[in-house]
Formats: structure tokens, C-alpha cells, sequence
């Protein structure tokens, strides 16, 4: 891919294209890319305890929930335990199952102050295939990168 500079207006552009309220859309190896070369830079991964325990882990990822497990509500802490963890300086990108409930983690997380938030694009698992199965088209599993079994 290119430099960080480079990955980083693609996002913005996609952001702007799509009509994003953060500041861009990452695809898992853009992210990776990311996470790797700026500075400080975070990765969030907002599914639930569960998923980490029983799907797989991403190494040096924070891990916070966006939605409780069991019971699937909303995690009223998560602005708490994202402030107490993150710099809101930093580029802080933003990861789930599919790339939906990040998404709404990175709109909430720059609501609060948090103007680099990115969202990955198809998540940790990616979009369901035709028989109804995940880690076969796209995600960061699919990609390749680094995870362990939880």
C-alpha cells in the first residue's frame, strides 16, 4: 500500500464519500497498515466478551465492549473505559464482528471529542457468505493478520 499519509486520505475520502460522521473507513489491512506506523495510534475492538473468548483475541488490541454480553444492551461505561484507556489525541480505529457496531463506536467516540476515529471496514469476521457462514469474504481473519484464538 502506500505511506500513512496516503492510507489515511483514502479514509477521509471514503468518510466523505459516504457521508461518515468520523473521520474515515478503513479496510483490515489499511487499519493494520495504520495501527502499525502512527504514532500512538489505537486499536479498539468493541465486541463482546464472548466474541473475544470464543471467536478470537487481536494482540495489543483494547478491548472494550459496545454492546454487553449476556443480554446484548448497550455498555453505559463505554465512554468511560474509552477516556480512562485512549488518548483522545490519538488515531483510534475502531473494530467489531462486521464493522457495524464500530461504526457507531467511532461516531460516538467523535461526538466525545475523539476527532481521529476510524472505523475497519467488514470487522474481524467480515460479511456472511452464501451459506450463511462469516470468515470467508473479507475481514481481518480473512486478510491474514494477526489474531489468537481466545
Amino acid at each position: 500500500m502506500g505511506t500513512l499519509t496516503d492510507i489515511l486520505s483514502l479514509a477521509q475520502q471514503r468518510a466523505r464519500d459516504l457521508n461518515l460522521p468520523y473521520a474515515g473507513a478503513l479496510t483490515p489491512t489499511e487499519a493494520h497498515q495504520v495501527w502499525q506506523a502512527a504514532p500512538g495510534a489505537r486499536l479498539v475492538d468493541v465486541r463482546t466478551r464472548a466474541e473475544w473468548d470464543w471467536v478470537g483475541r487481536i494482540p495489543d488490541a483494547a478491548e472494550i465492549e459496545w454492546m454487553s454480553y449476556p443480554g446484548n444492551q448497550p455498555n453505559p461505561h463505554f465512554l468511560t473505559e474509552l477516556k480512562r484507556q485512549i488518548d483522545p489525541e490519538a488515531v483510534v480505529l475502531f473494530i467489531c464482528r462486521s464493522g457495524q457496531r464500530s461504526s457507531k463506536a467511532a461516531t460516538v467516540a467523535t461526538e466525545a471529542g475523539y476527532s481521529n476515529s476510524y472505523n475497519v471496514l467488514e470487522g474481524f469476521e467480515g460479511d456472511k457468505d452464501a451459506r450463511g457462514r462469516r470468515n470467508a469474504i473479507g475481514g481481518w481473519r480473512k486478510a491474514g493478520l494477526p489474531w489468537q484464538q481466545g
